[in-house]
């Protein structure tokens, strides 16, 4: 058997894995946006926060279906006392669920552009429901008005919010990160002073699905790994930022690009 052939038995395996998981997929965001819905509404923030947890939990270990895995790494003994700013790469709209699943006892709060707050079903609810920073990047004033909001709502909450610095998905062909933008960081260590500084290197989330959502790419393998916390207290903030990626960057073997 050729590489040709190979070759294109995978790319219909892509395929049909595809249809079967994106069927799960739709399915997963209806059911569990009524019941965010009903939660919100009858039992409160705390029941709809439960909900949205299983809701991702759902999304990830549903990549099962398509034959590919998701490998997550923390650190022990990250603090509950404290709020906590993750740091993280972006390479595919799949980044999100692992981290609210599997940080879900810091109840990760996430900076999102505007539009995804309208359209999606369960994830644009949760968005609005949840105090996510909803940024319009055609407006900066707007933009770090509302990541300051987020910034005191940890501070005052001990919670953590999830910022992806590079602005938009990375889809370097070789690999690269884009060069982080300090300057959500910097707002949220500004209205959340005592905040830990936590990068997250994200790895394969970027090929599971490099052309969108269809098709996606089976037996990808992805993971998640916590790095240790960065102490800001002492440090500017620009030093702060440099160090996550630098971080991040060396867990992935990725350059930055210039």
């Amino acid at each position: 058997m050729n590489w040709f052939v190979l070759i294109s038995m995978k790319k219909v395996l892509d395929y049909l894995l595809s249809c079967l998981y994106l069927l799960y997929f739709g399915l997963v965001l209806c059911i569990f946006h009524v019941l965010q819905v009903i939660a919100f509404n009858v039992f409160g923030k705390q029941a709809h926060k439960k909900v949205v947890d299983w809701m991702n939990a759902a999304i990830a270990y549903g990549w099962y279906l398509t034959g590919s895995s998701i490998h997550y790494h923390s650190q022990p003994n990250l603090p509950t006392d404290r709020p906590i700013i993750f740091v993280a790469n972006h390479q595919s709209m799949f980044d999100i669920s692992p981290i609210i699943w599997f940080l879900r006892r810091h109840t990760p709060i996430f900076v999102s552009k505007i539009e995804l707050s309208k359209g999606t079903p369960g994830v644009s609810y949760n968005l609005r429901k949840s105090g996510a920073a909803l940024i319009d990047r055609k407006d900066a004033k707007q933009a770090l008005s509302e990541i300051a909001r987020l910034g005191k709502l940890i501070q005052q909450t001990n919670r953590s919010a999830v910022i992806f610095p590079e602005g938009t998905r990375s889809k370097s062909p070789i690999g690269e990160m884009k060069p982080f933008m300090p300057g959500g960081v910097i707002t949220l260590l500004k209205r959340a002073p005592n905040a830990l500084v936590v990068p997250i290197a994200i790895q394969g989330t970027g090929r599971f699905n490099p052309k969108g959502l269809f098709p996606l790419t089976s037996f990808t393998q992805m993971s998640w790994t916590v790095l240790p916390g960065i102490e800001p207290a002492g440090k500017a903030p620009d030093e702060v930022v440099r160090l996550s990626q630098e971080a991040i960057g060396k867990a992935l073997g990725l350059a930055v690009a210039s």
